[in-house]
């Protein structure tokens, strides 16, 4: 199956917000704050990739 520009950019912000919600998922659950840390920062660098596909999604629209 063929996928355009904007059915791929959809599905990797699917996938990035999903990471992003399972990463703030294991920082209430772990209790190593190392790795509480850890999952935090993935979480955050994965909704500033979420952000930017968003943006892209925009622009194709325009």
């Amino acid at each position: 199956m063929d996928m355009t520009t904007e059915d791929i950019l959809k599905k990797a912000l699917l996938d990035t917000q999903e990471k992003v919600r399972d990463f703030m998922h294991y920082t209430r659950e772990l209790k190593d704050e190392e790795l509480q840390s850890f999952f935090k920062e993935a979480a955050e660098e994965e909704a500033k990739q979420a952000r930017q596909l968003q943006q892209f999604l925009g622009e194709i629209h325009r």
